[in-house]
């Protein structure tokens, strides 16, 4: 057997056994639409797997089998452990699930909504509840000033919204 098969089998080899997708230890807290998009991303699992089994044996693609399968097992224990959330409380409250508005020290404004891990995307205005700026201005109210990261910023405006 030459040196470069064995080296192509052990490279596909070692792709096939893909690390499992790390699961956060936090509460799998999600809005209305992190848990659309945990039932879309599961669906698209679900049709994966099935089309790496049909395609035929294991050996013609492991690597096909071994992502489906790893996004498989990541999606059904983030669905299974999904924990939908509603505001509800006072208007100007920072809850889960709603739009902040703060300022900062230097007068920038800046606006985001709280929602959880999976659906977070700070370039589309949204941040994980386990933050350092989430967890500042949870259950705080518009007036209040929290400290985050050594500066000071002023809640300005709460509202219900989504992306």
């Amino acid at each position: 057997m030459s040196v470069a098969f064995t080296k192509e089998e052990d490279s596909e080899a070692a792709a096939a056994n893909l690390p499992d997708r790390p699961i956060s230890p936090h509460p799998n807290l999600v809005t209305a639409k992190g848990l659309a998009a945990l039932d879309h991303a599961l669906g698209e699992a679900q049709k994966a797997y099935a089309a790496a089994q049909a395609l035929g044996s294991v050996s013609t693609d492991r690597t096909a089998m071994a992502r489906a399968t790893r996004d498989l097992r990541y999606f059904s224990a983030r669905r299974g452990s999904a924990q939908l959330v509603q505001p509800t409380g006072p208007e100007d409250q920072v809850l889960f699930g709603r739009r902040v508005t703060v300022e900062r020290e230097d007068g920038r404004t800046q606006s985001f909504q709280i929602v959880g891990e999976d659906e977070a995307d700070p370039a589309l205005g949204a941040i994980s509840y386990i933050s350092p700026l989430a967890r500042a201005v949870l259950s705080k109210q518009v007036g209040d000033v929290v400290t985050v990261g050594g500066t000071e910023v002023e809640i300005m405006a709460v509202d219900r919204a989504s992306l």
